[in-house]
């Protein structure tokens, strides 16, 4: 059995892997939905969850979760976010984005503990939390692809909103230096089975 072994999702799966095998790294990918792992029981020392916690049907993946870890088990969470009312590049794309998609959901975001369902309390505790600060390099472009990925964007608009939302970033982001730090903050939280 290789020593790690990763899940992940489908767009990254060969991002990741051929990487891993030119280190020499002996890691198994698989690319399955968090409610469909199938590992066996009592394998894993940590199990790690990044952005994707939110979409996850608690009540179906925490057991699973659980059902992994190996006695003493941990699940690390995390959560990372620009900052709109801090950063001046980050508000204005926000505005730009709610400009063409006022049904955007995920703007305006604060500063706040990783939230943990209530579902995970009956076999975890919370044994570690932590919010801190991060400036992350970015250019024009990279932020315009950010900005693009994210689900109020590419996933939600037309192609002749895209088209007019794509013109009017780009244009915002010609009054900035080639590149630039994007103010994010991270949250985290432990959780080790009880």
């Amino acid at each position: 059995m290789p020593r790690f072994k990763i899940y992940t999702t489908l767009k990254e799966f060969e991002a990741l892997k051929e990487p891993a095998q030119k280190s020499g790294m002996d890691i198994k990918f698989e690319a399955v939905s968090a409610e469909n792992v199938n590992a066996p029981d009592n394998t894993y020392d940590v199990i790690t969850a990044c952005q994707c916690f939110w979409y996850f049907d608690h009540k179906i993946v925490m057991p699973e979760l659980k059902r992994m870890l190996k006695p003493d088990g941990r699940l690390l969470l995390l959560y990372m976010a620009w900052l709109p009312f801090e950063d001046e590049i980050t508000g204005k794309s926000e505005e730009i984005i709610l400009k063409h998609n006022p049904d955007w959901s995920s703007s305006g975001e604060t500063r706040k503990p990783m939230y943990v369902p209530d579902e995970y309390n009956e076999f975890f505790d919370i044994t570690y939390r932590e919010e801190f600060d991060v400036r992350i390099p970015f250019t024009r472009e990279s932020w315009h692809g950010r900005m693009r990925a994210c689900r109020g964007v590419a996933a939600a608009m037309s192609e002749e909103t895209l088209a007019l939302w794509d013109k009017e970033h780009r244009k915002m982001l010609e009054g900035y230096p080639e590149s630039f730090e994007i103010l994010h903050y991270i949250a985290m939280a432990e959780l080790t089975l009880k």
